[in-house]
């Protein structure tokens, strides 16, 4: 007969995997991650499962696992913009990767990889847990040599691919947490993919994009992309449809405040996992919507997932 002690302690071993993130491909969990800020954009951390109300479609659904993500692993892309607009801001992009690598990635936890895109998309660094490889590849992510550009076919810098690339080649079929960071002035003009590709290949892959807009104040502002957007609404629409946030290195905000910045979010997320009350008997996009009890408070998230059949 089991002990009273026994009985307790496996009694709380249940309750903590009620109240954690399940990724599991058995039973089709769909998980949100949210980050939730005052009016006064500080970030918020001692909710609970309790204080958010969650629809899908305009359904409620019941929130049947919630966790704070300060633990879960990260699989994260760095994706670099090295077209020439980009020349003089890459040491200084590259400095901040390197701190960023060194705070965040956690060897016996998190993957990352690094990819490049100008006027051809390039895999640096596939993913790997290895600090050491991440360092050893970031002095190589530059702008192509005059060789480099007399070889490539075609012109103009392939943001649109590179997300897509990278979403559906490497973080498709990754179970954890999932990000881009994407550092550029957000010029396109080099893509076969639209920036609604690019965006719903994202989404399918279940990965937040954040955005970085760094430029050089010296070089012409980058062309307006499909759809008359210029770099800034590009980006902001990569992030914001996502569910990840969008930063402009300024004077005020340098690129290692903003890094920081990125690194406390995705510490500081709430992750939300439902189970459809309508079976997926399609693939389709699905709306979803997240509150909570307080009004004063600001939600970031998906608005919509990619239910597959």
């Amino acid at each position: 007969m089991a002990s009273a002690a026994s009985l307790l302690s496996a009694g709380a071993s249940i309750a903590r995997a009620q109240d954690e993130a399940t990724f599991t491909t058995g039973v089709k969990v769909v998980n949100v991650l949210a980050t939730v800020r005052t009016r006064k954009n500080e970030i918020v951390r001692d909710l609970t499962k309790d204080d958010f109300a969650l629809t899908e479609n305009g359904r409620p659904q019941t929130i049947r696992y919630f966790s704070k993500e300060t633990d879960l692993p990260l699989t994260v892309g760095l994706m670099v913009d090295t077209s020439m607009s980009q020349q003089k801001v890459l040491e200084s992009e590259r400095s901040a990767s390197f701190r960023f690598l060194d705070q965040v990635l956690r060897e016996s936890k998190d993957k990352l990889f690094v990819m490049q895109f100008d006027m051809a998309v390039q895999l640096r660094q596939p993913l790997t847990s290895s600090r050491r490889d991440l360092e050893a590849v970031l002095p190589y992510v530059d702008t192509p040599t005059r060789k480099e550009l007399s070889m490539q076919d075609g012109g103009g810098t392939r943001l649109y691919d590179a997300i897509v690339e990278a979403s559906n080649k490497i973080l498709t079929d990754q179970k954890n947490r999932k990000a881009m960071i994407v550092l550029s002035d957000g010029g396109e003009n080099g893509s076969t993919a639209t920036l609604t590709d690019a965006i719903e290949a994202a989404q399918r892959a279940d990965t937040l994009i954040y955005s970085i807009l760094f430029s050089d104040s010296s070089y012409p502002a980058p062309p307006f992309g499909f759809g008359g957007l210029d770099g800034k609404e590009i980006l902001l629409r990569l992030s914001k449809q996502t569910g990840a946030s969008f930063y402009q290195v300024s004077k005020k905000q340098g690129i290692e405040q903003i890094y920081q910045a990125i690194e406390e979010e995705l510490r500081s997320q709430y992750n939300l996992g439902f189970i459809s009350d309508q079976p997926n008997e399609i693939s389709e996009f699905r709306a979803l919507k997240l509150s909570t009890k307080r009004k004063d408070l600001v939600l970031q998230y998906r608005e919509r997932y990619w239910a597959k059949a």
